[in-house]
């Protein structure tokens, strides 16, 4: 049987990092890859332009659908962006109970841009904490070219 790995993250437009580098690393791994979607970026290996945040409510619906549909073996956190997402997928967790979470937190990219509002830092903080098995150190993410 096929292990399942849930990605929780932003989009990197250019591919570097978030859902889009989780996703290549699960199927490296053979472990089929689903993903919930944070935030967008538009960036490339130099900067960032822009972020926009998925509005919680919606990325709970995407946690929801796939838990409804799939029997998901790990979760992995990546960027969040925004205190009111941490407290969605906070509570989108519920639907996953006893899957081992890794929390890798990213606050800025490669670049040296803030994409992760201070609001969602503190939040994560005390939100995040108590529901992963493992967090990482990382708070950067991305390549540069």
């Amino acid at each position: 049987m096929t292990a399942i790995a849930l990605t929780i993250a932003g989009s990197d437009s250019c591919g570097g990092a978030g859902i889009q580098a989780d996703l290549k690393i699960f199927s490296a791994l053979k472990v089929y890859g689903a993903s919930v979607i944070t935030a967008l970026t538009a960036q490339n290996t130099q900067r960032v332009e822009a972020v926009h945040v998925v509005p919680p409510d919606f990325v709970v619906a995407q946690m929801r659908a796939i838990a409804s549909d799939l029997r998901v073996d790990a979760i992995k956190i990546g960027m969040l962006a925004t205190g009111p997402v941490i407290e969605a997928v906070a509570e989108g967790l519920k639907d996953y109970p006893r899957v081992p979470v890794v929390l890798d937190p990213v606050m800025i990219a490669a670049s040296g841009i803030r994409i992760e509002r201070s609001a969602s830092t503190a939040s994560g903080s005390s939100r995040g904490s108590p529901l992963a098995a493992i967090i990482t150190g990382s708070s950067t993410t991305g390549t540069r070219g």
